[in-house]
């Protein structure tokens, strides 16, 4: 039996060592500053209880108290006290020492022990040396380290105690070091704390210390605590004393210093290859290392989502922005650029991303957009770029990519060429593939479900998923093409003849024997209240739509029974309301065009064929939008089944899709990067959503926790000087979840889009998510963010509606028209300037909102 071991022996494992005693040999093997000392071994312990160890376990199973009294009763027996003693004197005569327990099961992976047994510091003489170890040893039974075990499921027969010996460093300042940012996971982040004194204040809590963040060798971030106490040596032992008032608030370390400390634990985490916890102490301006051990439950490292920082473009969450108002998981935005790719590539310019992920947002290019519609040189483009995505604030200069006229139309004339081919073939085929889509979906869904292996499933997805979807989107995009013109010019054309009012009037109709895929959730759920259709048929026919419907983690409303039952329980007089409404528009409707026939009675016959056809192609886009949308309800069948036939469950919503694939043909190294990815999209959705326009990159965690912040506009060349070069996602502090209201003279003017004309005032609910509309009761105006067909089965018991996003061609402002509801949308901070409870007016054509009280 060795009894004792110096410091550095290569001997000194965990076994034999601790934790601890191991870790300080492993240090000090490898030339880091440990100070000097000897471990006395687990051996030791285990000759010490040999005669006793029985009526230990006794103990600790009915009277851990009793414990210390059965230890206090024994004398060191000569033949341990003899080999620790003389190793004491080697350390020089009488020097203070450090004697710190060590036990075996600690500073394991996930489990770190700390401070479950006892420390003694400032230990002098033999005698008080030998009592320390006595004490060390009977504190790994102490009531704490045993509940500690036991939660840990460790066994408390195989534990045993090794002791660490060390001189003690009689430290002006000591504290903590993290190679890892301890609270967000960041890697690239070094944290010190720092206090003055030994270091047993900062490591049990009594002070809060200096905080030191340390970037790539450099300070980047530094806090100053306010240092009350600190631990000291006595005649005794140690103590807790007050910090003189000079030095409380004064710095404990200067950034050379911090950045020499943080040099030391890159060496450290170099050496064990993990994120290290790392006490210290600093005497006469040299640092000591005096304890270091892996990080324990340190959160997964984050990414960063944000192509804001490609470059300086304008980016709207406008249009599709409203329709994925989600945080989106890594699975569903491929899905949502395989989309895009299919069904926008009509505005892409080759070499420039047209849509981007901002904090796992949704967002369009204008820059893009704008720089092709400048460079073609037709002006209509951009009222038509306002009619769909909004307006912009006054002055605010859209900055474009940086190509020439001929470079921008070198690259955009093949694909525009390309576009109009296929648009030309899908459209003679459009209507028949509309039509075939709800049963082809429904199929397709049941083929996934009858998968039996992963490859099978990854096969399914090439040979018939992936070409459906591809031609979904792209017929999607055959119906966003035509008509465009007939879409602007028919509402700018009646409103130059007949006023916004009958124009909009005029307008309606579009939902005509329930035509129009907007309002097929709510004439769904009518129909269901009414009982002419069963939840079968629901499921099968509106089911896919939902306020999250790109969304694959989320369920759709047709396999959420809950969903329906709420919407149903709610909504009593939903089909009494909804018909009330719309009985009323089309009587509106009549009285404009009747008006219309007197004034214009030559043009009454073309307007109204005119009209048709404008409606025609609202109800094709919007059909279009709706089998997309129902698509996307294969792929997140498809999503499900990879995660029950992989065994990965709800991991692979964390996976692209390439890495899904991956998967599902065998490599499970892809799920490596799972909890980095969840946790990501979990800091991200914590957040509220990002204002409607952003310019430049953008920082979502520091936007959200500034109290100033805007929720229409962020513009980075105005906020540049006080902006960080690269934002970083890991090291913002908590987000405060109220945002800043502002005063009553800065609320007195809300502007957005005339949504649907009508004057109404009322009772402002300010309504966060559709799975709060039960707070909006009939009468009161719907005040949000956005709105998407999630929300239609809302809108009957809404006045008025008032959006922070929107535009004409609107998810709001077509339903809203639809039922003749007062509507502004697009106002860009309504939320954040109307109280709910708030008393307001709501001008529909004019696209103001007044706050009254």
């Amino acid at each position: 039996m060795r009894a004792v071991l110096p410091l550095d022996d290569p001997a000194a494992d965990l076994a034999t060592a601790g934790g601890k005693g191991a870790s300080l040999a492993r240090l000090s093997r490898a030339g880091l500053p440990v100070p000097g000392g000897f471990c006395i071994t687990t051996d030791a312990y285990r000759a010490f209880v040999a005669g006793f160890r029985d009526e230990i376990l006794r103990a600790a199973a009915g009277d851990p108290g009793s414990i210390p009294a059965l230890f206090a009763a024994r004398e060191v027996p000569e033949r341990l006290a003899e080999p620790i003693l003389r190793a004491y004197a080697e350390l020089g005569d009488g020097v203070p020492v450090a004697v710190r327990s060590s036990a075996t099961a600690e500073d394991l992976p996930g489990m770190s022990f700390a401070g479950q047994q006892d420390s003694f510091l400032n230990v002098k003489g033999p005698g008080a040396l030998l009592d320390a170890v006595r004490r060390c040893w009977a504190s790994l039974w102490n009531p704490r380290a045993i509940a500690y075990r036991d939660r840990q499921g460790v066994p408390h027969d195989d534990v045993a105690l090794a002791v660490v010996v060390q001189k003690l460093v009689d430290a002006d300042a000591a504290g903590v070091l993290f190679t890892a940012d301890p609270v967000s996971g960041d890697r690239d982040a070094t944290v010190i704390n720092a206090s003055w004194g030994l270091g047993e204040a900062v490591v049990g809590g009594q002070v809060t210390p200096d905080v030191i963040t340390v970037r790539g060798g450099r300070v980047a971030e530094s806090r100053t605590g306010d240092k009350k106490v600190m631990t000291v040596r006595t005649a005794t032992g140690t103590e807790e004393r007050p910090v003189p008032e000079e030095r409380r608030a004064a710095p404990v370390l200067d950034d050379a210093e911090a950045e020499t400390l943080a040099g030391l634990g890159a060496r450290i985490q170099a050496l064990y290859g993990v994120p290290m916890d790392i006490e210290w102490a600093r005497r006469d301006g040299a640092f000591a290392i005096v304890q270091a051990r892996p990080i324990t439950g340190l959160p997964a490292p984050l990414e960063e989502w944000n192509d804001s920082l490609k470059g300086g473009h304008l980016w709207t969450g406008g249009n599709l922005g409203e329709a994925i108002p989600d945080v989106m998981t890594p699975i569903t935005w491929s899905y949502v650029r395989l989309f895009i790719a299919e069904a926008m590539s009509a505005s892409t310019l080759p070499g420039f991303d047209l849509v981007g992920n901002i904090g796992g947002r949704f967002y369009m290019n204008l820059s893009v957009v704008h720089s092709v519609a400048t460079a073609i040189g037709v002006r209509r483009l951009l009222g038509a770029i306002e009619q769909i995505f909004g307006k912009l604030p006054p002055g605010l200069d859209v900055p474009l990519v940086g190509l020439s006229r001929w470079e921008i139309i070198r690259r955009v004339l093949p694909v525009a060429v390309g576009i109009r081919r296929r648009v030309r073939r899908n459209i003679k085929t459009m209507h028949a593939f509309l039509a075939a889509s709800p049963a082809r979906c429904e199929e397709l869904r049941e083929r996934v479900a009858a998968t039996a292996t992963p490859v099978e499933l990854a096969d399914l997805w090439e040979r018939e998923i992936r070409p459906h979807a591809v031609t979904s989107f792209q017929m999607l995009e055959a119906a966003g093409r035509q008509g465009n013109a007939t879409l602007v010019m028919t509402r700018h054309r009646l409103r130059d003849l007949v006023g916004d009012i009958d124009a909009e009037a005029m307008l309606t109709g579009v939902n005509a024997d329930g035509g129009l895929a907007s309002m097929g959730l709510l004439t769904g759920l009518s129909k269901l209240a009414a009982g002419e259709i069963g939840r079968d048929e629901f499921a099968r026919t509106y089911g896919h739509r939902g306020p999250h419907e790109f969304e694959v983690s989320f369920p759709r409303p047709g396999e959420d029974a809950q969903w329906i039952d709420a919407q149903l329980a709610g909504l009593r007089d939903l089909r009494k309301d909804t018909e009330a409404l719309l009985e009323r528009q089309r009587a509106a409707r009549e009285e404009a065009w009747a008006r219309f026939a007197r004034s214009h009675p030559r043009k009454a016959a073309p307007m109204r064929a005119r009209v048709r056809r404008w409606s025609a192609v609202v109800r094709d886009r919007e059909s279009a939008r709706s089998e997309s949308v129902r698509t996307f309800w294969v792929l997140r069948a498809f999503t499900v089944r990879a995660g029950e036939l992989s065994g990965a469950g709800d991991d692979v919503f964390y996976l692209y899709l390439d890495e899904l694939l991956d998967l599902l043909r065998g490599d499970r190294s892809v799920l490596e990067k799972v909890p980095s990815r969840r946790a990501t999209y979990e800091r991200y959705a914590a957040l509220p959503p990002y204002p409607a326009l952003i310019v430049g990159p953008f920082d979502p965690v520091r936007w959200a926790a500034d109290p100033a912040r805007r929720a229409d506009l962020y513009d980075a060349r105005a906020t540049a000087p006080s902006a960080p070069s690269v934002p970083s996602v890991p090291s913002v502090p908590s987000v405060p979840s109220v945002p800043s209201v502002p005063s009553v003279a800065e609320r007195d003017a809300i502007t957005g889009f005339p949504g649907a004309p009508g004057v109404v005032e009322g009772v402002a609910r300010v309504i966060a998510g559709p799975e709060d509309g039960d707070r909006l009761q009939p009468g009161e105006i719907l005040v949000t963010t956005l709105t998407n067909v999630g929300w239609t089965p809302m809108f009957p018991r809404a006045a008025a509606v008032v959006t922070d996003m929107g535009a004409p061609l609107s998810h709001a402002s077509i339903v809203a028209r639809e039922l003749g509801i007062p509507a502004v949308v697009g106002t860009g901070n309504a939320t954040m300037r109307v109280r709910d409870g708030d008393r307001i007016r709501v001008d529909g054509e004019r696209g103001t909102v007044e706050v009254l009280r």
